[in-house]
């Protein structure tokens, strides 16, 4: 792998995946960006080129289809230049679960966990097996709060911070870094997208902001990065707390409080 990997990043046509790819462009990396909207996609890419004289390779991909997942887990797989994962792409539906049809449902699981999923597990081996290189999966806020009422979008976003928490167990000691970043409300069409408007909303990060603040994680390893929380001794308690309820566990034993009806 050379000193300056190349980055691949899904949902790279606005927002979040279109910042990560400026700024991985001001760092020197060359890209593969990835999404559904090619022409976006290639404006992007020619004005990153010509900005900051590197390789730009565009990827139209809809990643809830299975034919368009495999062509970017093949890419992964077998370009031996891609360093760096910036698991990006996702989405996200109003309306309560009941109101879920099962095709959005199914579209929903698709993007947020089974394409992170299936893209995390293409790239692994070759980084175990060069020793080095990373994985940035973007989940939510919200899939720490069920009381915000997003149920199945912040219960995708929960699986992907576990994800990304027990893919960094395994895989730090094999040289490969995984980070989670927990972005709360951010500028970025994903609301319109989702039928809310966001100038309704009383607290609006910029994208910029966040992906800056994600890098500085980034940079410093963390393996949780929220940009939003101040108190980064809160997040410590919530992790020692959790900790200490498995602490508690006794497999053996019903506790005591279940003995008595």
């Amino acid at each position: 792998m050379s000193h300056s990997p190349a980055v691949l990043i899904t949902g790279a046509s606005s927002g979040i995946g279109a910042t990560y790819a400026e700024r991985f462009a001001q760092r020197g990396h060359d890209l593969v960006l990835v999404a559904r909207d090619k022409v976006r996609l290639e404006a992007l890419a020619a004005r990153l080129r010509q900005e900051h004289d590197i390789t730009v390779n565009v990827l139209q991909a809809d990643l809830t289809q299975p034919v368009d997942l495999a062509t970017v887990e093949a890419r992964l797989r077998d370009d031996a230049r891609i360093g760096v994962l910036i698991n990006n792409a996702g989405a996200n539906h109003t309306g309560n679960f009941v109101e879920q049809t099962p095709e959005s449902i199914e579209q929903l699981v698709a993007l947020n966990i089974t394409s992170l999923t299936r893209l995390a597990h293409a790239i692994i081996p070759r980084l175990v097996q060069a020793g080095e290189g990373a994985i940035v999966n973007i989940g939510s806020v919200v899939g720490l709060a069920p009381e915000l009422g997003f149920t199945l979008y912040g219960a995708t976003k929960a699986f992907v911070q576990f994800l990304s928490q027990g893919l960094s167990l395994e895989l730090s000691s094999k040289g490969v870094y995984v980070q989670a970043v927990l972005p709360a409300a951010t500028r970025t069409e994903i609301w319109e997208r989702s039928g809310i408007d966001i100038n309704t909303l009383p607290e609006v990060m910029e994208v910029g902001d966040l992906v800056d603040a994600a890098l500085v994680g980034f940079d410093r390893r963390e393996g949780v990065t929220i940009p939003p929380l101040h108190d980064a001794a809160s997040w410590d308690a919530f992790q020692a707390a959790r900790q200490g309820v498995l602490g508690g566990l006794r497999q053996a034993q019903v506790a005591e409080r279940y003995r008595n009806l």
